[in-house]
């Protein structure tokens, strides 16, 4: 009988040994290989706009040493301040301190130091594991992983910037968030998804860390030179534009040049064909950009260009002249700010009950949420004489709508909300028209 029992015993003595082995390497395997990513995550923001709107606007990272954060040009706009909200519900004002527009990089300063994300000390490989960390599509502090599909992939030729190409998910939202390692080590910062659609599609692009650090230090110390504007509009010559032509399938076409701009005053013409900047013969089309970007620092770059047939060399200026004389620049006068609106003036027609009976596609008060068929009940808390009512000051309404349900929206005509827009310039190589 005690022999049965402890065979009886022993399977459940295995099963309980093995249990408790799983456990252990449950506990001694899931938090090594999480704990960095976590960790990586805490140093991650979603930021906001500073004014009322209170605007969702992307993602941002803490940078390499604790005193700044980092995310797209395209992500703070034009804004001078924005709203830093950790993972833990901590809020921070900042002053966007530098951007570069061009190259899609701004930096933002951070009331008090922490620590910041550090840099991949090993070169990314194709095919490596990859994290996107932010907030695509508002989602807060989401993570997704890929692969690293491409090393150097130029995702627009009038920037001279070649790009990390990953299948991490991002999407709208995930702009100026941090792509890392399984070690939570930063490779890049995603900035892009493939033109074409609005949402993930399998393509996504990040600035590398090489880059993002020239970049973003060059912003801190102000030693960056900005790419300048050229005031010209090409495309890639090729194989029909040649065959038109009579030419080789090099080059790019100008279709345009800015009065006043660099490009007029160096002697650019529109139907010149660029084939060469400053001894640099161009394989891509995207070489000029990296051609300009490396002349900027002598504040020239010598062309060479087919005009008519002829083999011509031109230099063409980087730098704006400075002006000269006693002409002074025009100051230019900020518009006048409207007082007050009335809700026609809004593009708002209402029937004697207050109902909507038409809004105008531009109207603030449609942005604002206002639909056909609501009936405004009251404005600020109480009932008002709609027709001659003048909103001095933004305004809260309450709306019932056809089937009776309530709910209140805020209209604020100075600060409209803006309609999605879409990120471009991340068609790759797009034989169009590219402005430079």
């Amino acid at each position: 009988m005690q022999a049965k029992a402890e065979k009886r015993q022993r399977p459940l003595v295995i099963e309980a040994l093995a249990a408790l082995l799983v456990l252990v390497l449950a506990a001694i395997v899931s938090p090594a290989s999480a704990a960095p990513l976590d960790a990586a995550m805490d140093k991650v923001f979603t930021v906001r706009s500073s004014d009322a709107e209170d605007r969702f606007l992307g993602s941002a990272f803490v940078w390499t040493d604790g005193t700044v954060a980092v995310t797209n040009a395209h992500v703070v706009g034009q804004a001078e301040e924005v709203r830093l909200i950790d993972r833990h519900g901590t809020e921070t004002t900042a002053l966007v301190i530098a951007r570069d527009p061009v190259r899609d990089v701004a930096v933002i300063s951070l009331p008090t130091a922490t620590a910041g994300l550090q840099l991949a000390s090993d070169a990314p490989q194709l095919g490596d594991e990859v994290f996107a960390l932010g907030a695509p599509l508002g989602i807060e502090f989401t993570l997704t992983e890929g692969r690293i599909s491409t090393l150097a992939r130029q995702t627009d030729i009038a920037v001279p910037m070649l790009m990390l190409q990953h299948d991490a998910a991002v999407n709208p939202g995930s702009s100026g968030g941090p792509l890392v390692d399984a070690e939570g080590r930063l490779l890049g910062m995603n900035s892009q998804i493939a033109d074409g659609s609005r949402m993930f599609v399998g393509i996504a692009y990040a600035i590398p860390t090489a880059e993002l650090d020239r970049i973003v230090n060059g912003l801190i110390e102000e030693t960056l030179p900005p790419f300048p504007t050229l005031g010209l509009t090409a495309r890639p010559v090729d194989r029909q534009i040649a065959e038109a032509l009579g030419t080789d399938a090099q080059g790019l076409l100008i279709d345009a040049v800015a009065p006043g701009g660099l490009a007029e005053t160096s002697g650019l013409k529109p139907g010149d064909i660029i084939t060469q900047a400053s001894g640099t013969t161009f394989t891509q089309p995207g070489d000029f950009a990296f051609a300009i970007e490396s002349a900027s620092a002598d504040g020239e770059a010598t062309l060479t260009l087919h005009r008519a047939g002829q083999e011509l060399t031109l230099t063409l200026a980087l730098t704006a002249p400075e002006p000269t004389g006693l002409r002074t620049r025009d100051i230019a006068r900020a518009p006048a700010t409207v007082a007050s609106y009335t809700l026609t003036a809004l593009g708002v027609t209402l029937d004697p009950a207050g109902t909507v009976t038409a809004l105008t596609d531009n109207s603030p008060a449609l942005l604002a949420g206002l639909a056909k068929g609501d009936r405004i009940l009251a404005i600020n808390g109480a009932p008002q004489d709609l027709a001659a009512y003048q909103l001095t000051a933004p305004a809260l309404l309450l709306l019932e709508a056809p089937g009776g349900a309530t709910r209140h929206i805020r209209l604020d005509p100075w600060h409209a909300p803006e309609g999605v827009r879409p990120v471009g310039g991340a068609n790759v190589l797009d034989p169009d028209v590219v402005v430079f």
